[in-house]
């Protein structure tokens, strides 16, 4: 039995994807949209979807089922599905724990109606790292992969300070109360010996300190900012434009969404990182572009729903001026719910053969993977390729 622990348990993503597996399992629903449902991953031994058992964190007083039943007036998942797995989401929220909110802003802050708080950081620290240990022991896991599916936090200012674990750790002791939750929760994640996945733009394990330790610990660290919609379109519209040597002037992209993380990510301060993320895609793949501008704005009515609207400006030969205008819209949360099982299914592989640290075969699925500067998203699949390729070689010589 392999756990997930899913920080932001009670949000969209984490309800959406806990829905969905138990709805796989049970048959209700079929794996569209997993990329370990499909060549090439059909080829390593993964963990079967309904071998996860799931709990975590979060700091609404609410319940996987009320957020379920949320989602479903908008029509994903269905209200038959959610009536149907509804007996497993109560079970599994007996896991879910009080978590924190250290560093989150001010949006967070004002959607917490509980924290996990201590006067120290250590303090905090320790309280999620019983939690994790309660799962585990509780359920007889075989490992526990931490997912982070929080709303995003603030960025640290001057990273460097963390660069390394003496620094990292010290400022843990020493109450440092700049280091956000996602880093609190991949440090003891880390030190628990568990993987860590960071599904969003926020710091998590992506500081030195904490790179250096789960290199230590031969554990899996895995982000940033899970590529679902828009950003997934330029990583492989970008591509055409560079090889055909089309040059492109400029590329103006404009989101809107309507659920809690579109909330979150008007305060100025949490939208920045995102933004951050998302920008740095075309950079990577086209460094001549003259404007790329990324915008993103709160549109209550969408609910769970997201629309972005890209325009393309590029020259051809003979200096000819030629646009590209495309309209993407879709449900936020059931593009992002199989890639959280995808990827626990692969980190858990990983860890199971003892490989620590960063994951380049799994860079198509961020916006800005950790360890990989590639963003041309053909060829971050290549690596995920390249990899099964070497296991299932492994495999086939042994048998």
């Amino acid at each position: 039995m392999i756990g997930v622990w899913l920080v932001g348990a009670y949000g969209n993503v984490a309800t959406t994807a806990v829905v969905g597996a138990r709805a796989v399992a049970r048959g209700l629903a079929d794996t569209t949209g997993m990329v370990t449902a499909r060549r090439p991953c059909t080829r390593l031994d993964l963990p079967a979807v309904g071998d996860l058992a799931f709990a975590g964190h979060d700091v609404r007083d609410t319940s996987l089922l009320e957020t379920a039943h949320e989602l479903s007036a908008g029509g994903v998942p269905s209200a038959d599905v959610v009536d149907a797995v509804a007996d497993d989401l109560e079970r599994i929220d007996d896991g879910v724990r009080v978590g924190t909110a250290v560093n989150c802003g001010r949006a967070v802050a004002d959607l917490a109606d509980e924290t996990l708080s201590a006067p120290e950081i250590g303090d905090v620290v320790a309280g999620i790292r019983d939690d994790y240990r309660s799962f585990v022991d509780g359920r007889d896991l075989d490992r526990l992969v931490v997912v982070n599916v929080a709303s995003t936090e603030p960025g640290v200012e001057r990273p460097e300070r963390y660069d390394t674990l003496d620094a990292f750790e010290r400022a843990v002791e020493t109450n440092d109360r700049d280091l956000p939750a996602s880093s609190l929760y991949a440090y003891a994640a880390l030190r628990e010996g568990h993987p860590y996945v960071n599904f969003t733009p926020s710091t998590g394990a992506a500081l030195g300190g904490l790179c250096e330790l789960a290199e230590r610990k031969d554990l899996p660290n895995v982000g940033r900012d899970a590529k679902t919609g828009e950003t997934l379109l330029k990583s492989a519209l970008a591509p055409m434009f560079a090889r055909r040597n089309l040059r492109v002037r400029s590329w103006e992209g404009h989101n809107i969404l309507g659920n809690d993380d579109g909330l979150v990510l008007e305060e100025e301060e949490n939208k920045a990182g995102k933004l951050a993320s998302k920008g740095g895609v075309l950079e990577g793949i086209l460094p001549d572009i003259e404007h790329n501008r990324v915008r993103i704005d709160y549109a209550p009515p969408l609910g769970d729903w997201k629309t972005a609207w890209d325009d393309v400006r590029f020259d051809g030969f003979l200096d000819t001026r030629m646009k590209l205008q495309f309209t993407w819209e879709g449900s936020d949360s059931a593009l992002a719910a199989p890639l959280v099982l995808d990827l626990v299914r692969l980190v858990s592989h990983a860890d199971e053969y003892g490989e620590g640290g960063f994951q380049p075969q799994l860079a198509s699925f961020f916006k800005a993977p950790l360890g990989v500067d590639e963003h041309d998203f053909s060829r971050q699949f290549d690596l995920l390729e390249r990899y099964v390729d070497h296991h299932a070689g492994e495999v086939a010589g042994d048998g």
